[in-house]
């Protein structure tokens, strides 16, 4: 029996993007079954790869060099469609990171369903867009895609904390903040099935942006540090950008992320 970070790192050295899903889901029936069964899935260790594998297509870019969408006609919206898999292909390979690249510090076992968890469901919002994307006559690498999905992840690799603070709390929490606004998009042309997909993300992504914040309070709490002090300074070493309103106060309280963890270093 493989243990949970030996699957995890399969799954992050897995390139074929479907393949990697169908991976994620298979071992987090795993990990949930063994917990029904009482035979629980050793955590192990395992030495997770700097980067995940990635296929040939779609071609990475460069942030500045990444085409401008116009949402206004269907290819300005298959390219955002286009985006949003690409990020949410990303976290599943960062919940599985998070669970190999930190195995060796002890964690209870609810650490580990969160974010089994967490990526099993970011792998079902990726076949959803997916199945959108081929649906409209595309599919996940027919367009280029941001190639800086990863840098948070490798200047975290070594920091805890600090991949809970930027990852979750701040990358994640931003998705609660511009959905509504990408749903209303898609609303205001009775594209009702991308509406669906997106309103599942939206409730979701609540839950994992949640799982950060209580996971970053544990960590504060065993070593006696301040959340918030502590989310301010990780902020300002790991974010290269700046946190900019709108914020969507009411997603973020209940997600665990209080208002004055961000406005407070808010830019704008």
């Amino acid at each position: 029996m493989m243990t949970l970070s030996q699957m995890a790192v399969d799954i992050l050295t897995t390139s074929d993007p479907h393949q990697k899903v169908l991976k994620s889901h298979e071992y987090s029936e795993k990990w949930f079954n063994s917990k029904v069964k009482n035979e629980l899935i050793k955590i192990g260790s395992a030495i997770p790869p700097k980067q995940p594998s990635r296929p040939i297509k779609p071609v990475l870019l460069s942030p500045r060099d990444m085409p401008k969408r116009k949402t206004g006609n269907e290819k300005g919206r298959i390219a955002l469609i286009h985006a949003i898999a690409h990020i949410e292909l990303n976290a599943v390979d960062l919940h599985w990171d998070i669970i190999a690249r930190f195995s060796h510090i002890k964690m209870p076992n609810g650490f580990y369903d969160d974010w089994v968890k967490a990526a099993q469901e970011e792998s079902k919002h990726f076949s959803l867009l997916c199945n959108r994307l081929e649906s409209m006559g595309s599919f996940y690498g027919e367009l280029p895609a941001h190639a800086g999905m990863w840098s948070s992840a490798e200047e975290t690799s070594e920091d805890f904390l600090g991949r809970l603070a930027i990852v979750p709390m701040v990358l994640e929490a931003r998705g609660l903040d511009v959905t509504p606004g990408m749903i209303k998009l898609f609303k205001n042309i009775n594209d009702m099935e991308t509406v669906n997909t997106l309103e599942t993300i939206y409730s979701e992504e609540v839950g994992h942006v949640a799982f950060g914040s209580k996971w970053f309070h544990f960590l504060c709490g065993r070593h006696d540090k301040d959340p918030k002090k502590m989310f301010h300074e990780l902020v300002e070493k790991y974010f290269k950008s700046n946190l900019k309103p709108p914020f969507n106060d009411e997603k973020r309280a209940e997600a665990g992320i209080p208002l004055d963890f961000y406005w407070p270093i808010a830019v704008g």
